[in-house]
């Protein structure tokens, strides 16, 4: 039985997050369309990246159908959206392709003035 060194290791974990930055890279991402409540967009993972995207994010019924993401998960597999999105419906027959949305008159949240507490 062999075994695998820890360079062996480190190196197949290095491949890996070379292969995954490759596939991020290879994203696309719809222009977006809307109606009068939400504007819409898809965005297309490579097959590839499927493949490295962890089971649980799959239904669990074995169709290789993934389930709704929350932002941190879609977020954790690449892809890079502006705030506000959802992942908001699959289409089973091209689980690759995932569905968002987000409200027509979404503004996104402002950051809190930085308050200066030194003594002057």
């Amino acid at each position: 039985m062999a075994t695998t060194t820890a360079a062996q290791q480190a190196a197949q974990q290095k491949e890996m997050a070379r292969k995954l930055e490759e596939y991020i890279e290879k994203i696309h991402y719809s222009d977006r369309y809307s109606d009068d409540e939400y504007e819409y967009r898809h965005v297309i993972l490579p097959k590839q990246l499927l493949k490295m995207v962890p089971k649980e994010y799959f239904n669990p019924d074995d169709s290789g159908v993934l389930r709704l993401l929350t932002e941190p998960e879609w977020r954790g597999i690449g892809i890079t959206q502006s705030l506000g999105w959802e992942h908001y419906e699959v289409h089973a027959p091209e689980p690759h392709v995932l569905l968002f949305r987000r409200a027509k008159n979404f503004v996104a949240p402002t950051q809190p003035r930085f308050k200066d507490t030194r003594r002057k």
